[in-house]
């Protein structure tokens, strides 16, 4: 079976998704990044290697996500790609009709504006936690409850308290203060998620022409009360896609789905083989220009695979810096 393999290496999460020559997508995987997202790509393959069908062939492999460029190098890609373009194909793949598409995942979060098909505006939070998963999640910590509990706390609200929620430090000193007044947890919590809805829209939304459909997608679509906090404060339905949490990896399936149609040339996946494959990765301070980079590189035994990180391209075109 001919099938074609995305990966998304974030921050808090890694994705994987196949799709067969149909694009109809036929296994994914959602794991913890944990820090390592080197360990986590090669499990990941393991894991794939373990549950795929006998007979499914590899054809095309692409990355994304934070990490798309030391994943890349990993498994041999074919195509390395930027979330904005991985997650506007994928949501078009589900909802053609999509005008705007909102994704909220552990640490940061983006919005994408598409007219006639088109990606025509973004926006892209990577700095403030406040409109992110890790918002919600510091909190539940904080609560001794899971995420999953909040979301189902904060849905019984009826009375939702407001909670300044520009910066996670000012939130939780406000969530205490409510606590110590008396209010109902659930109360707290939903205006928690209301928080983190207001935000998002002031920040990266701001200046947004966001037009319905509305679609959520990341892992925190996975939350009922974010989606119903979303659609009181947009006045509108949000649709959240079959797969979502998963929606980068899928985009990134298809775009080298594509991409080895127009080529002559064969996949240079190196095979799931790479899982037991022992990498090294390292960094140091490029001292060829003022900028003084931060390059990082990846080595296989002795050998230096691959440098990336610099204002320029001069570590990507040779390994020893020069042009």
């Amino acid at each position: 079976m001919e099938a074609y393999l995305g990966i998304d290496v974030g921050s808090v999460t890694t994705k994987f998704a196949v799709l067969d020559s149909s694009d109809e997508l036929i296994y994914h995987l959602y794991l913890p990044t944990q820090g390592r997202p080197i360990e986590m790509v090669q499990y990941g393959l393991g894991q794939l290697r373990g549950e795929l069908p006998s007979g499914v062939d590899i054809c095309g492999v692409a990355t994304t996500g934070s990490a798309r460029y030391l994943a890349g190098v990993i498994v041999g890609a074919d195509l390395v790609k930027n979330e904005i373009t991985s997650h506007a194909l994928a949501t078009l793949h589900f909802i053609p009709e999509v005008q705007t598409t909102i994704e909220i995942g552990g640490q940061d979060s983006k919005i994408i504006i598409i007219r006639d098909s088109v990606v025509i505006d973004f926006g892209m939070n990577t700095v403030c936690a406040a409109g992110t998963g890790s918002f919600l999640d510091h909190q539940a910590l904080r609560l001794n409850m899971s995420i999953e509990d909040l979301s189902q706390q904060a849905l019984k609200s009826k009375t939702p308290v407001r909670i300044a929620g520009r910066c996670t430090v000012f939130a939780e000193s406000d969530m205490i203060h409510k606590q110590q007044m008396g209010h109902r947890i659930e109360d707290i919590l939903y205006g928690l998620c209301q928080a983190l809805v207001r935000n998002y829209l002031n920040n990266v939304g701001l200046g947004k022409d966001i037009r319905p459909p509305i679609v959520f997608q990341g892992g925190v679509a996975f939350n009922q009360a974010i989606v119903k906090a979303l659609e009181e404060e947009l006045k509108s339905e949000v649709i959240v896609p079959p797969h979502h949490e998963v929606m980068g990896a899928i985009g990134a399936a298809l775009l080298v789905h594509e991409e080895m149609a127009a080529s002559q040339n064969g996949s240079k996946f190196k095979g799931f083989g790479v899982s037991e494959v022992r990498y090294r990765t390292s960094s140091f301070e490029c001292k060829a220009c003022p900028n003084l980079c931060e390059i990082a590189q990846i080595a296989l035994d002795s050998q230096i695979l691959a440098r990336w990180g610099g204002r320029c391209d001069i570590w990507e075109r040779s390994p020893e810096g020069k042009g």
